[in-house]
């Protein structure tokens, strides 16, 4: 009989796992990749370090809103602050990692509070400790619109920055980034997840693979045109966002409109500052004064109301019957 070997160094500590194998070290010479293993060892180490000290953490504040609805000028407005601790980017690798597609079996990016582990909850406070330090973590992660009954059940006390946006809007904003997404790969979640489990042939074959994020029902949407695709990702991120609304306590949940960005951009942002608890100076008076006119979209430029008419007006007029009625729930006129 065989006696067992023992297994490699890496394999049975966890603080290692990651790191480059002997037969890899010639690979160390690269400076890049140097650095990139220095820094992962470093992340380990703190994550173990998190691990046994346990220090404290206040929960996260989470920035929710569909793609494309102006999550990423409220973060950015929220971040100046200078409270928080926080990433310059989105984390959905982060948290499908946690539970996901790969995990779900292709079930969608959505999680309710069945699906909260409290090692969830533990491995995403290492992570945050490991990368940005103890303190208040902001966090701005559009998938995470699918998930705040799972958020709240692993932080009950985070708070959830919620943003809206007219459907017709939104959704035009969000075909220019799947058609944006297609050229450069930015939005695509083939890199992410690996190729779709079924064939996807959105718009007629135009795309093969979704974009943005992964809905409950996608498969239903395979072979629907763009637009019926965009619309249907519109509603079920605002659908389940206001859904779970109903079970979060209402000093945690802070609604803004998109469209305030354009008509009263300093109330909007004094009275989120407030119920944050920030301090809210001169400072960030005058950048939000100035929002209206500062580039936001990685899209297509400055933020602008009803661009939806120049830029794909047909479009939405096929599908505004099946948005129209959560729009007028969300306070929207469809007519206007």
């Amino acid at each position: 009989m065989t006696e067992p070997q023992p297994k490699p160094m890496q394999a049975q500590n966890p603080i290692l796992r990651g790191l480059p194998k002997l037969a890899s070290l010639p690979k160390l010479l690269d400076p890049e990749i140097r650095q990139k293993n220095l820094r992962l060892l470093r992340w380990r180490a703190r994550e173990f370090a998190w691990s046994v000290m346990r220090p404290a953490m206040p929960d996260p504040v989470f920035v929710i809103g569909c793609s494309r609805s102006g999550t990423t000028v409220t973060f950015e407005t929220i971040a100046a602050s200078g409270h928080f601790l926080h990433f310059d980017y989105e984390l959905p690798q982060f948290w499908d990692g946690l539970y996901g597609p790969l995990t779900n079996g292709w079930e969608s990016e959505a999680a309710d509070a069945t699906n909260a582990r409290t090692e969830h909850r533990d491995r995403a406070m290492a992570y945050f400790y490991a990368r940005l330090g103890a303190g208040p973590v902001l966090d701005k992660t559009c998938i995470n619109t699918l998930r705040v009954p799972y958020l709240h059940a692993l932080f009950p006390q985070a708070k959830f920055v919620f943003i809206q946006r007219d459907g017709r809007d939104n959704i035009s904003s969000m075909i220019d980034g799947w058609r944006l997404g297609r050229r450069d790969g930015g939005f695509g979640l083939q890199k992410q997840f690996g190729p779709s489990p079924e064939p996807v042939e959105i718009n007629g074959g135009e795309f093969r693979e979704w974009h943005f994020f992964l809905p409950p029902g996608w498969r239903d949407y395979n072979r629907a045109s763009l637009e019926e695709v965009c619309a249907y990702q519109w509603l079920m991120a605002n659908r389940l966002a206001l859904d779970a609304a109903r079970d979060i306590p209402p000093q945690q949940w802070i609604a803004l409109r998109y469209e305030d960005i354009f008509e009263r951009p300093v109330a909007m942002f004094r009275e989120a500052f407030e119920r944050l608890g920030l301090p809210f100076d001169k400072r960030i008076e005058e950048r939000c004064a100035s929002l209206a006119s500062r580039p936001t979209s990685v899209v297509k430029g400055v933020p602008q109301k009803q661009k939806w008419k120049e830029n794909n007006p047909a479009a939405i007029e096929r599908i505004l019957p099946m948005i129209a009625p959560l729009m007028r729930e969300m306070g929207y006129d469809a007519d206007d």
